[in-house]
């Protein structure tokens, strides 16, 4: 083993590298064993359990699964760009709230309470608390220039929701940047707005998007609670509901939550190898 240069590592590095490969052989083969064995034996316990045949036909309908899958996965689209849209408002209106909530001085201080008092809230009240009364208070107002779509207003509780997450992600960021940073800023001239656009935010963004990626899953997952508002545009979550009611037949539920699946596991690991780029995670984790 050499190098263009003509230089080779000796003996002992080479039999210290030999050793590590084989450890990690190893490492690797005990994990793989082990993790087939565990499925087997509960794969086993499962198959041979007293309701396992009802089990599979309810829920394991591999015919049902391929017949109902073209709805669902259409239904999926619609989560999909129900969480880009909402996505790209969330960040917008988090980095506006995070920055109000920076502000310094007693003449901001209406300013902040507000930003504050919205994150506390929004923050506070579950989720599905929020697309409730969004989906079904406001129309019920009968307000003539208010629109009476449920998906919009599920949009709305989503967005709602996770911009309060999200600007307190971004304001962690933001305080996370040394007072050194700005006090050199604004030495060479520039203003606190310049600062926070030039200094700070782009700083803060880099910090903070492993956080900022695992609330874009949750986003994901959670955008088929708009299900439980009954919308006129089928999603995966509530096309598999009106699958399952027909036949009574749960199928659905299991092929609209492997779909969902496809989705969150590959933005996971994405989300973990950035942090691990990033130094966010602890040294010598794999998984």
């Amino acid at each position: 083993m050499t190098s263009a240069d003509g230089w080779a590592p000796s003996k002992i590095q080479q039999e210290r590298l030999a050793y590590r490969r084989s450890r990690s052989r190893r490492s690797t083969l005990i994990a793989a064993t082990s993790t087939v064995v565990l499925i087997a034996v509960v794969a086993v316990a499962v198959v041979n359990t007293q309701g396992w045949p009802r089990f599979k036909a309810s829920f394991l309908d591999l015919k049902y699964g391929w017949q109902v899958l073209p709805d669902i996965a259409k239904g999926l689209w619609l989560n999909v760009r129900l969480m880009v849209v909402c996505e790209v408002i969330i960040l917008v209106l988090a980095m506006v709230l995070a920055v109000a909530r920076s502000l310094r001085g007693p003449v901001f201080f209406p300013v902040r309470a507000a930003a504050t008092i919205y994150t506390d809230i929004f923050r506070g009240l579950p989720l599905l608390l929020v697309l409730y009364l969004l989906g079904f208070g406001v129309p019920a107002l009968r307000i003539s220039w208010l629109p009476n779509n449920t998906l919009i207003w599920g949009a709305a509780g989503l967005i709602l929701t996770y911009t309060a997450y999200n600007a307190e992600v971004l304001r962690a960021g933001m305080e996370s940047v040394h007072p050194s940073q700005r006090a050199a800023a604004r030495s060479l001239g520039l203003s606190h707005a310049k600062t926070m656009r030039h200094v700070v935010i782009p700083q803060a963004f880099r910090r903070v998007m492993p956080p900022l990626l695992n609330d874009l899953v949750s986003l994901q997952k959670d955008t088929a609670l708009i299900a439980a508002l009954g919308t006129p545009y089928y999603d995966a979550v509530l096309q598999a509901d009106i699958d399952a009611k027909t036949t009574y037949n749960y199928t659905p539920y299991v092929v609209a939550g492997l779909l969902f699946l496809l989705l969150t596991i590959p933005m996971t690991r994405f989300t973990d190898a950035f942090a691990r780029r990033q130094g966010w995670t602890t040294a010598g984790a794999t998984v």
